[in-house]
Parts: C-alpha cells; sequence; structure tokens
C-alpha cells in the first residue's frame, strides 16, 4: 500500500475514491473504516436476503388481500438501514476478535486496530453505537421480527470464531449473512412459512460460495497463520465446489419461489441471476487477487436482480 501522508489513513482494500474520503472529516475515518462505509458491498449482500423476503412475502400478500405498499416500503427502508448499522457492528465486533489475525495478513494489517489509529475501547464503543442503532431499527418491526433479530445475535458472535475450528466459517458467515431471508417474511406475517426458510438455506449456499471467492484473496497469508476457509479446503479446484453450491443455490431459490407462488417474473430475474453465477465461474481466476475481489463485488448485482424479478412480479399483481 501506498504510505505517503495522503494515504496513510487508507485502507489497503478498499477503494480511495470512495465518499467517506470526500464526506467524512478525516479524524472520523478510522470509524467509518471499522464500519466499513468505504465499502458497501458488504451491507448490500446483508439487505439483499431481507428484501427477497420481503418482496417474496408482499406477493403472498396481494393474493390475501393484505398486502400495504406503506408498510412494505417502510420494510424497505428498515431493512437497509438495519443492513448497515448491523453490518457495521458486526465488523467491528469482527476486527476485535481478529485483531491480532489482522496483523499477520497483508490485506488487513492497514485497518484501524491493528494499524493502531483506533484502540479498542474507541472500537468497543463505536460498536455499542452502531448496535444501539440497529435496535431502534430492530424496534420498529412486530414482535416475532424483534425476537428473530434478537436470535440472530447468537450467530453474528460464533461467526469470527469460527476459522479457528473447521474449515468452513463461510457456512457460518452463511447462517448469519442469510437471516433477513427469514426476517422479511416475518416482517410482513409475524411468523415463518417453508417458503421462507428455504429461501434462507438459498442464501446461506449463496453466501458460501461468494465468500469463497473473496477467501482466495488471503489464502496464502491465511495457510501460514493457521486460519481455516473453504478458498484453503477447495484449493486449487474450487470450480466443482461453486458449480454445486451456485446449482443449489438456483434451485433452493427455484423451491422457495413455487413455495410462495411467485410468478413469472420473478423467475425470469432468477434466471438471469443464474447466468451471471454461471459467469463468476467461468471467469475465476484464483491467482488473480483483484479479479476474485472484483467476482465477489458482482454478487451485489446478482442479489439486485433477483430482487427485481420479485419487485416487478408484485407490481404486476397490484396493476
Amino acid at each position: 500500500m501506498n504510505s505517503s501522508p495522503v494515504d496513510s489513513d487508507r485502507v489497503h482494500d478498499a477503494p480511495s475514491n470512495n465518499w467517506v474520503y470526500s464526506a467524512v472529516p478525516r479524524a472520523l475515518w478510522p470509524y467509518a473504516q471499522l464500519a466499513r462505509w468505504d465499502r458497501p458491498v458488504g451491507w448490500q449482500l446483508l439487505m439483499w436476503p431481507c428484501l427477497w423476503s420481503a418482496a417474496l412475502a408482499g406477493g403472498t400478500a396481494v393474493s390475501l388481500g393484505s398486502f400495504s405498499p406503506g408498510r412494505f416500503l417502510f420494510h424497505v427502508f428498515l431493512f437497509a438501514a438495519g443492513a448497515i448499522a448491523m453490518r457495521g457492528a458486526g465488523c467491528t465486533y469482527n476486527d476485535l476478535v481478529d485483531h491480532d489475525i489482522d496483523m499477520e495478513v497483508a490485506r488487513t494489517r492497514s485497518r484501524p486496530l491493528p494499524s493502531g489509529r483506533v484502540t479498542r475501547a474507541q472500537a468497543k464503543a463505536f460498536m455499542i453505537l452502531q448496535a444501539l442503532a440497529g435496535l431502534l431499527v430492530l424496534l420498529q418491526f412486530n414482535g416475532f421480527t424483534i425476537f428473530l433479530g434478537l436470535v440472530s445475535l447468537t450467530l453474528v458472535a460464533i461467526y469470527p470464531f469460527a476459522k479457528r475450528f473447521t474449515d468452513w466459517p463461510q457456512f457460518f458467515l452463511g447462517l448469519a449473512f442469510s437471516w433477513g431471508a427469514i426476517m422479511g417474511w416475518a416482517a410482513e406475517f409475524a411468523t415463518l412459512s417453508l417458503a421462507a426458510v428455504i429461501l434462507y438455506a438459498a442464501a446461506i449456499v449463496w453466501t458460501i460460495g461468494y465468500d469463497t471467492i473473496y477467501a482466495y484473496q488471503d489464502r496464502e497469508d491465511d495457510a501460514l497463520i493457521g486460519v481455516r476457509s473453504t478458498a484453503r479446503r477447495f484449493g486449487d479446484s474450487p470450480r466443482p465446489w461453486l458449480i454445486g453450491l451456485y446449482a443449489l443455490t438456483v434451485v433452493l431459490m427455484l423451491i422457495a419461489f413455487l413455495a410462495a407462488g411467485a410468478g413469472f417474473i420473478a423467475y425470469l430475474g432468477l434466471a438471469v441471476a443464474a447466468v451471471m453465477l454461471a459467469y463468476q465461474i467461468l471467469a475465476l481466476d484464483i491467482h488473480d487477487p483483484l479479479q476474485c475481489l472484483a467476482l465477489f463485488k458482482f454478487n451485489s448485482v446478482i442479489g439486485l436482480v433477483v430482487f427485481a424479478g420479485l419487485a416487478l412480479e408484485l407490481l404486476v399483481r397490484l396493476a
């Protein structure tokens, strides 16, 4: 990383032209970096399962005659705000847990904690503030959704330690990051359904796939310090694994859509997403860290495509 005074407060793997570095006072940059505001793909990937579920539930609610456009839009806003707040709190917590590991990995050594630009006490205080913001968002939902949101904190707490005891930490990330796939349905109906649970399973498998691609950036450093990951588990032959993971993602989404009675446009969006997932597998070069990062970020576009199909189907049903 360039160590000039201009760039000394930047993070190695975050774009230097991000809005954070022009809109946020320099003294607050370390906190924006702890929350990953300079890397929005994370909160987007956290948000998409929430919105998939909300839109899928909305289609069912239209059929039942109980759909409220205002409530749906309010839920979309809440899920976006909650994703930003809780992704920031989760990343700050992850950095606190991984403080020593991040000092040993080239890509993460420039983060605020290992670089010494914030203290652990400051990071903990900032984490609490973000968690309180997330709690404020959560309290806007019905009681069952609030309960589910609180339950998810157990999964969030476990994830940073998973890389120490399993080759599949991406599975634990999926458990936490995909929780919104049941939250969106619960927000509409105050209950769960088979469709929402299957959608959750699909999102978990999707997360394992895209985070495996992300983990190939750190595979060599992880091997040196003993950190485990699916990238290390899959080695130099990830394609068969990714084909299986992404194919299962599409199949599970298809089943969830069928269970919820989704319409043609939703399936069309899923078909486009399937092609985009296949592209990732074909294009992947595990020896090119920049390409791995780009393909990882591409999954946010895939999440948007799936949501667009569900949302357009919802609009058609309302017409």
